[in-house]
C-alpha cells in the first residue's frame, strides 16, 4: 500500500520505472491496472521459496548461509538473478536519477557502487533487527531459540545494507533512532504513511452499543498474535460485564488459528471484504492490540480516518501523537488486559468521549497523514542532491 501511492504520486511528475516480481495471485488485469501509473513496469517471477523445506538439514543450510553471507533467508529466497541483471545493465547506462529500494527486503538489489552513477534510497518499512529483539523480549517470539540466534545475525545485516545507501527513510521516529546505531553518518527522513480519505470516509453516525472490530491482513504474524491475545484474555472479561459484546476480524486470508477463534462466543472472523470503512463505520470501537510489529501501522490510521476511537498498545500507536498532554486526546492506550477493559468501557458509556476521538482522531490523519503529504515528502529526498 506504501509502495503503490507513493509511486501512483510520482508518476503525475515523474518518469517511473517499477521493477518487481510477480506472486502467484497476481492476474494479468491487475498488472495491466498498474501499467496505468508507470512509464516502464518490469515484471519477473519470484523464485520458489526454498524456506518451506522444514527438515534439519536444510536449517542447517539457512543457518550457515546468514553466517557466511550475511544475508537472511528471507532475502535470499525472493533474489532473482535475472532481475539483478537487469537492474546492472539499466544502472551502467545511466537511465535513472534515482532508484529507490521499496522495503528492505529488496536492499540485495542495490549495489554500493550504485551511487557512484544516481541517489540511492531506501525506504524502511519496520527495522528487522528491532522487531526481532522486541519479539523475544515481550516474549511475543514463535521460535525463541532461532531468533536468539538470529539476533546478532540481524543486527550486522542491517548495519552492513544501510551503508550502501544515499539516504534512509523510515516510518517513525523510533526506527530511525534504532537504525541511527547501525550508521551514525547516515541522512534519514522519516516519512509516515498515509490514507486514502476518499476510501475511508469520517462517518456521520456514532452506532453505540458494543461492537468492537479489528483489521488487518489476517495471515500476518504479528496481527494473528493480536487477535489471539485479544480474543483469550481481554475478551472474556469485557463480555462478563457487557455479555453482548461482539468482535469482528475483518482481513483477508485468515489463518487456521484465526478461523478458529469464530468458534468462541461473540467473535466474527469475516476475511476480505470490498470495503473495510463500512465494516468500521458499524463499530463502536477499533481495537489495535499489537504486541509485536514496529512501524506506523496503516490500520490504525484507517480507523482514525473513518472516525471510529481508537485503543491501543503502544505498537499500535507508535508514531503517533494522541496522549502527550500537549494535543487533544485521539486515542486511548492499552497495554496490560486490565487497561483494555478499563479504556473499552469508558468508551461504551461515554458517548462525548467517543465523539472527541472521532473528531480528533479524523483531524489529525487529515492534517498530517495523507499519501498527498507523504508523497511530497518522499518526492523531496528523491530530487535532493547527493
Amino acid at each position: 500500500m506504501r509502495t503503490f501511492n507513493l509511486l501512483k504520486y510520482l508518476g503525475q511528475r515523474h518518469s517511473l520505472t517499477l521493477v518487481t516480481q510477480r506472486d502467484s495471485d497476481v492476474s494479468d488485469s491487475d498488472i495491466a491496472e498498474l501499467q496505468k501509473y508507470l512509464d516502464q513496469l518490469m515484471v519477473f517471477h519470484r523464485p520458489a521459496d526454498t524456506g518451506v523445506e522444514q527438515g534439519i538439514l536444510r536449517k542447517c543450510q539457512r543457518l550457515f548461509n546468514f553466517l557466511w553471507q550475511g544475508t537472511p533467508p528471507s532475502v535470499l529466497n525472493r533474489y532473482s538473478h535475472q532481475m539483478q541483471e537487469w537492474i546492472d545493465k539499466f544502472i551502467q547506462a545511466g537511465k535513472f536519477d534515482v532508484i529507490t529500494c521499496e522495503h528492505s527486503v529488496n536492499e540485495i538489489y542495490i549495489r554500493p557502487q550504485f551511487r557512484k552513477n544516481c541517489r540511492t534510497i531506501v525506504n524502511v518499512h519496520s527495522s528487522v533487527y528491532a522487531t526481532c529483539l522486541h519479539q523475544l523480549t515481550s516474549g511475543t517470539s514463535e521460535n525463541r531459540l532461532r531468533d536468539r540466534i538470529n539476533l546478532p545475525l540481524l543486527y550486522r545485516y542491517e548495519q552492513n545494507y544501510c551503508h550502501k545507501f544515499s539516504q534512509i527513510v523510515v516510518t517513525t521516529v523510533e526506527d530511525q533512532i534504532q537504525l541511527q546505531k547501525f550508521h551514525p553518518q547516515a541522512e534519514f527522513a522519516v516519512i509516515p504513511n498515509g490514507v486514502d480519505l476518499v476510501s475511508f470516509p469520517c462517518r456521520t453516525v456514532d452506532p453505540g452499543g458494543q461492537r468492537l472490530i479489528f483489521i488487518g491482513a489476517m495471515d500476518n504474524l504479528a496481527n494473528i498474535d493480536a487477535v489471539c491475545f485479544f480474543s483469550h484474555i481481554v475478551l472474556p472479561e469485557i463480555q462478563k460485564i457487557y455479555p453482548q459484546t461482539t468482535f469482528d476480524i475483518v482481513g483477508s486470508r485468515p489463518t487456521a488459528e484465526v478461523l478458529a477463534l469464530k468458534l468462541k462466543p461473540g467473535i466474527n472472523v469475516i476475511g476480505s471484504v470490498p470495503s473495510m470503512a463500512e465494516y468500521l463505520h458499524q463499530a463502536t470501537l477499533c481495537v489495535v492490540p499489537m504486541r509485536t510489529g514496529f512501524g506506523i501501522k496503516n490500520k490504525t490510521l484507517e480507523a482514525m480516518a473513518a472516525g471510529v476511537p481508537v485503543v491501543g498498545s503502544d505498537r499500535g500507536l507508535e508514531g503517533l501523537t494522541v496522549d502527550n498532554g500537549t494535543a487533544p486526546l485521539r486515542a486511548l492506550r492499552a497495554n496490560k488486559p486490565t487497561e483494555y477493559v478499563t479504556a473499552i468501557v469508558r468508551l461504551f458509556t461515554q458517548p462525548e468521549l467517543r465523539f472527541d476521538l472521532s473528531r480528533n482522531g479524523r483531524q489529525l490523519v487529515e492534517t498530517e497523514f495523507t499519501w498527498e503529504i507523504a508523497g511530497q515528502r518522499y518526492e523531496k529526498i528523491c530530487l535532493a542532491k547527493n
